[in-house]
């Protein structure tokens, strides 16, 4: 029997929070947790009309806790904002409007391989910001292109777009266990914790 992923759902206004956790609390994939319990989460998730300074603070909370990887459900969300979660550790954004019972599990589930999650408009934001922010800072030191292969960059993108294993080798033509294995060894040669800490590594320095 599958191992149910423990979830913790945060949001200041239990409206929203009632709704996220009735929306997960039927599923057999997850196990909500009740307030009291959030040590034991394995993924949280923020739910928020718009991330604002008490959000980041939350967020940032949450990103000393290491053994949680953290997703935010969202009603408004700019530019800035995604830079915000970006820099927070966050690699799953779902927008409120999307997040039916079915969207929310897949990103529960994402999050607990430490897969990112991102809606395709918001990933193209973050690129240009981050292609920017390069350009006008202009550091030498900064990881360059050559720090990935054109292979490692491909996979890395599309675990940013929040495909599986699976679905990246149907795409490259390749087998599960190479692209497992690539994933490794980016995440090992760059001293990285896992896939979802290499996705917001590489978005952060423009390497994708």
């Amino acid at each position: 029997m599958t191992t149910r992923i423990p979830v913790a759902v945060y949001a200041a206004d239990q409206v929203l929070r009632t709704g996220v956790t009735h929306q997960l609390k039927p599923r057999p994939e997850v196990e909500v947790l009740p307030p009291g319990e959030e040590h034991r989460a394995r993924v949280a998730l923020v739910v928020v009309d718009e991330v604002d300074e008490p959000s980041a603070r939350l967020l940032r909370r949450l990103q000393r806790a290491t053994t949680v990887r953290t997703g935010v459900v969202v009603s408004r969300f700019d530019q800035d904002a995604l830079q915000v979660v970006v820099d927070c550790g966050v690699v799953a954004v779902v927008r409120r409007g999307d997040a039916d019972q079915d969207r929310l599990v897949a990103a529960v589930s994402a999050l607990a391989k430490g897969e990112a999650v991102l809606p395709g408009d918001l990933l193209g934001k973050l690129l240009d910001h981050v292609s920017r922010l390069r350009r006008s800072v202009l550091d030498p030191n900064a990881p360059s292109l050559s720090t990935l292969t054109p292979r490692e960059a491909d996979m890395l993108r599309l675990v940013s777009e929040g495909f599986g294993t699976a679905e990246i080798a149907v795409k490259m033509s390749f087998s599960e266990r190479t692209v497992k294995n690539v994933l490794h060894e980016v995440t090992t040669r760059l001293n990285l914790r896992n896939r979802a800490h290499a996705v917001g590594y590489v978005m952060r320095h423009g390497l994708i």
